[in-house]
């Protein structure tokens, strides 16, 4: 079999050569990797992936293929949206043959359809260790034959706003209605939601929902720098004055933190994968969490009516907010994900009831 030539090119002067799969056109964005050893088109459908090359440590990628695309209902049956979020991928050894029970297709094709190159034949534990060293950093991937690309800073740019849905979208449930701010929202947690019974009102990140009729308040996760999302931040300011019931996932975490007056910051080299340790702090209950993200709260700037609700058992960074005495609580990691026991899924019966309530 042909192959052709591809470079990843770190902007820190570091190339790594290997092979082409996927669409042959150059992209840019910030490197990061994932530790996780299942869930690629889990992974590449994730709306916070926005404008990242994605560098999986798992040497295989590509065994199981790609489930369908199909839709239920305006939600993806199988994948957390509607197409792949990344910029590009970065893997040591990709499988061109697959087998699994709803595969549809291969990465390679799902790759091409979206327009999204990827390079394997790559030491992805060098790739690792020089992230873990110098923090992540902008890389692009370069096809033999193809135009070179200039470096992004994709944390400059509103990721949310591209990610985010238009116009709002009505999902029918039961009496009680969830309004979502829509972040980049995964697939998975409006299922988590429906199968709740309760109906959804999903409107873009930057709408003015003041005016709105709703139960209870869900802020969604989403890519980028929340300093970016100023707009948010000042609807659920405003939302707070309601007292109504809050949860906010991921990117919803640093958005209601940032709405009660704490400050975020970016992490070295982020968290993602599949088997973060965290722990509700005032207690010894520690959960197995999926993660994705690349800033955190800065516990120590928040207000004294809120708290630390988890913390990360690997560095002690924020993983969850509460206020003592409001119905408003929110998490870094992702309780909707099945990477492995559904340990946190409780949240959102602890939210729902809230809205019941």
């Amino acid at each position: 079999m042909e192959r052709t030539k591809a470079r990843l090119v770190l902007e820190n002067g570091l190339e790594f050569e290997g092979f082409s799969f996927g669409s042959l056109q150059p992209s840019a964005g910030e490197l990061v990797f994932n530790t996780a050893m299942t869930g690629y088109p889990e992974s590449l459908s994730d709306p916070s992936y926005s404008g990242q090359l994605l560098c999986f440590t798992y040497p295989l990628i590509g065994n199981y293929g790609v489930p369908s695309d199909e839709c239920v209902g305006g939600i993806s049956k199988f994948l957390e949206s509607e197409k792949i979020h990344a910029s590009g991928v970065v893997v040591s050894d990709y499988s061109f043959n697959y087998s699994h029970w709803n595969a549809a297709k291969s990465l390679d094709e799902w790759l091409n359809e979206n327009s999204v190159p990827g390079i394997y034949g790559v030491d992805t534990r060098a790739i690792t260790k020089v992230l873990r060293e110098y923090g992540c950093m902008s890389a692009k991937i370069l096809c033999e034959g193809c135009a070179d690309v200039d470096f992004i800073d994709s944390n400059k740019i509103n990721q949310v706003a591209r990610v985010s849905c238009t116009e709002p979208i009505f999902y029918k449930g039961g009496a009680k209605k969830v309004l979502l701010v829509d972040c980049g929202v995964k697939h998975n947690i409006i299922r988590c939601l429906l199968r709740r019974g309760v109906s959804i009102q999903r409107v873009p990140w930057d709408y003015d929902f003041s005016g709105m009729d709703y139960d209870g308040l869900f802020i969604s996760n989403g890519p980028g720098d929340p300093d970016t999302c100023g707009a948010a931040v000042e609807n659920i300011k405003r939302a707070l004055g309601a007292e109504k019931p809050v949860f906010g996932i991921c990117m919803g975490n640093q958005l209601l933190a940032k709405a009660g007056g704490a400050s975020t910051y970016k992490l070295k080299y982020g968290h993602r994968s599949h088997n973060q340790p965290v722990r509700m702090v005032g207690t010894e209950r520690c959960f197995v969490t999926s993660q994705n993200h690349g800033y955190a709260v800065d516990d120590s700037t928040l207000g004294t009516d809120w708290e630390p609700y988890f913390v990360n058992m690997d560095d002690g960074t924020n993983e969850g907010i509460r206020h003592k005495s409001k119905p408003w609580f929110s998490v870094q990691f992702h309780p909707e994900a099945s990477s492995g026991p559904q340990d946190t899924e409780f949240l959102f019966d602890e939210f729902v009831k809230l809205v019941e309530n």
